[in-house]
């Protein structure tokens, strides 16, 4: 299999994650410029939904170039984000305070776990031609 054909195959994925790395990178920054003028929550808050607004725009644009029915498709995107934010921290409580794992550790392992959750579902449901 060519480097071409993988990208065909695998394009949506791909993108979703290049696009999430940027994504992440500005809620990052945000949460950086923030969290000492405000408390860390908030920062944290803002932060993400920085990274939300940006993530949805690009894979709404330049990912799945769906345009049509914006305010429903961004009502999905925004949900399962939310859902797997709450998994995420559910993981973390798990695997911090009950388990005792390193912090760092167990952020990495949330990621994983959490990371293709979105793809899945925003491809099924947000940017999906029965919506």
């Amino acid at each position: 299999m060519t480097v071409k054909q993988i990208y065909r195959k695998y394009r949506h994925f791909i993108l979703y994650g290049l696009f999430g790395v940027v994504s992440t990178g500005l809620e990052f920054a945000v949460f950086a410029l923030l969290y000492r003028h405000i408390s860390y929550l908030s920062a944290n808050i803002i932060g993400f939904h920085c990274g939300i607004f940006c993530s949805f725009l690009l894979n709404r644009n330049l990912n799945f170039k769906k345009e049509d029915k914006t305010i429903l498709r961004f009502a999905s995107f925004y949900l399962i984000q939310v859902v797997c934010l709450l998994l995420n921290s559910l993981i973390l409580y798990l695997c911090i305070d009950l388990a005792h794992w390193n912090p760092l550790i167990s952020k990495g392992f949330s990621v994983v776990l959490t990371a293709l959750l979105p793809f899945f579902l925003n491809r099924s449901i947000t940017f999906s031609k029965r919506l």
